[in-house]
């Protein structure tokens, strides 16, 4: 017997020699007597016959999946979907000037973005004034190549966006100037500042344009970034290109109901 061959109760002496086997100390495993007649089992667990599943078996089971199912099932799978209309195409960035289409025949009261003698407003907000300078220095340049002297602008400074209405209110009231620019720039936070301020400098615009019927152009940019509102610094021009445009029509439609 080799060094690594024990039976149960034996142990190796010192030297490596063997120890005799202690027979009282055996546990005897008396193991049930097997019929030679496998029909003789009565046990479910112990029978062969039931654990054993041929592989006609599963192909016979109605739960299994035939060579057909599975091709009609992937077949299924791939079904095309019905043409769906394609959506229409929308701009997505920037706006779209044009020409509108109107018949022959119709009356057209439309407006210029020339200068002439009339005077022009500039309420300009200083709360982000790298940004309002830029939109200053576009809208001067506009006023220039429409004709409009400087000694026939007036440009007043207020504290920040929010304040761009009380200031548009008060020039328009003097009935001394055609139109009024508004300039400024609101740029997004971490908080809801930026909404509040951003809805109460237009809506409060447009109501100083309302109560007094002087144009008043919205230059004020609302921006998520710093970079947003650099890139569009030339919103300044447009700002004045629009409000020269609307006091011409209101000057166009002043003198044809007097004339009417």
């Amino acid at each position: 017997m080799s060094a690594s061959e024990y039976w149960p109760g034996q142990q190796r002496g010192a030297a490596g020699s063997e120890t005799p086997v202690d027979e009282t100390a055996v546990e005897h495993v008396v193991l049930p007597a097997v019929s030679e007649d496998t029909e003789d089992f009565d046990d479910p667990e112990l029978d062969p016959d039931e654990d054993e599943d041929t592989e006609e078996d599963v192909d016979d089971d109605d739960g299994g999946f035939e060579d057909d199912d599975v091709e009609d099932a992937a077949s299924a799978e791939v079904a095309p979907e019905p043409d769906e209309p394609a959506a229409p195409m929308l701009r997505l960035a920037g706006h779209a000037p044009g020409d509108l289409d109107i018949p022959d025949g119709i009356a057209v009261l439309e407006g210029a973005p020339l200068g002439s003698r009339r005077g022009v407003g500039i309420v300009a907000a200083r709360f982000n004034g790298e940004v309002t300078n830029r939109l200053l220095e576009s809208a001067f340049a506009e006023l220039e190549r429409a004709g409009v002297g400087r000694e026939l602008i007036t440009v007043m400074p207020v504290p920040g966006a929010f304040e761009l209405p009380l200031g548009a209110m008060a020039l328009a009231k003097t009935r001394r100037y055609a139109c009024i620019v508004a300039l400024g720039c609101v740029i997004r936070g971490e908080t809801a500042h930026f909404d509040y301020v951003a809805g109460e400098a237009a809506s409060g615009l447009q109501l100083a344009a309302l109560e007094t019927g002087v144009p008043v152009a919205f230059g004020v940019l609302t921006v998520d970034t710093l970079e947003q509102a650099t890139a569009r610094a030339d919103k300044g021009a447009e700002a004045v290109r629009t409000a020269l445009e609307m006091a011409d029509l209101f000057a166009q439609l002043r003198a044809s109901a007097k004339t009417a």
